[in-house]
């Protein structure tokens, strides 16, 4: 065993001549020790699209939390906060985008997609999150007075619910934090 892994040790960067013009010129050990895996960026990418949507809320003078859901590399809904303009309690980011996205593809029931807040979402969304069969939340900040998802109840992690939903915070935290904190220095 040893001497098999003093040999991946000292080849992982010897790159057979025969794959120098089919692959880029990368190596194992490159590739392993890279930053930032395939998906973190994308996550990044998504989550730009939906600190576009909280840039619009905020611009329709609504708190600035956007959303988009993802399936299959696809963005299939947009939403942002609208609670104020429809007169509406329930229209958070993530159920706007959530509803788009069903209408899209005719079918309440989104199994294998992603869905990018960019703060995490409260008890009703982390709940729509799962009667939707999302499979994937990636959010931006951490919300300390009614994030359910992690901070409080773990409701998207509940194993005595008929579904759970994979989750990541923290990414683009500071740009998604930065965006409501400034919203809420304005009105005051």
């Amino acid at each position: 065993m040893v001497f098999f892994t003093e040999f991946i040790h000292r080849t992982s960067h010897v790159r057979p001549a025969f794959l120098t013009h089919i692959m880029p010129a990368i190596t194992i050990r490159d590739y392993l020790s890279s930053p930032k895996p395939i998906m973190e960026n994308a996550d990044e990418q998504f989550m730009h699209e939906a600190l576009a949507e909280a840039e619009a809320a905020h611009d329709a003078g609504e708190v600035p939390v956007g959303a988009i859901v993802v399936l299959a590399g696809e963005v299939i809904g947009r939403g942002r906060n609208a609670v104020i303009a429809t007169s509406d309690p329930t229209a958070h980011a993530e159920i706007v985008a959530l509803r788009e996205a069903a209408a899209k593809l005719g079918n309440y029931r989104l199994t294998g997609s992603t869905i990018y807040s960019t703060i995490e979402p409260c008890a009703m969304c982390a709940g729509a999150l799962v009667h939707a069969r999302v499979a994937r939340l990636v959010y931006g900040a951490k919300d300390t007075k009614a994030g359910a998802v992690e901070t409080h109840f773990g409701i998207c992690a509940a194993e005595f619910l008929n579904h759970q939903v994979s989750v990541e915070g923290g990414i683009l935290e500071s740009d998604c934090r930065r965006m409501l904190q400034s919203f809420f220095l304005e009105r005051r």
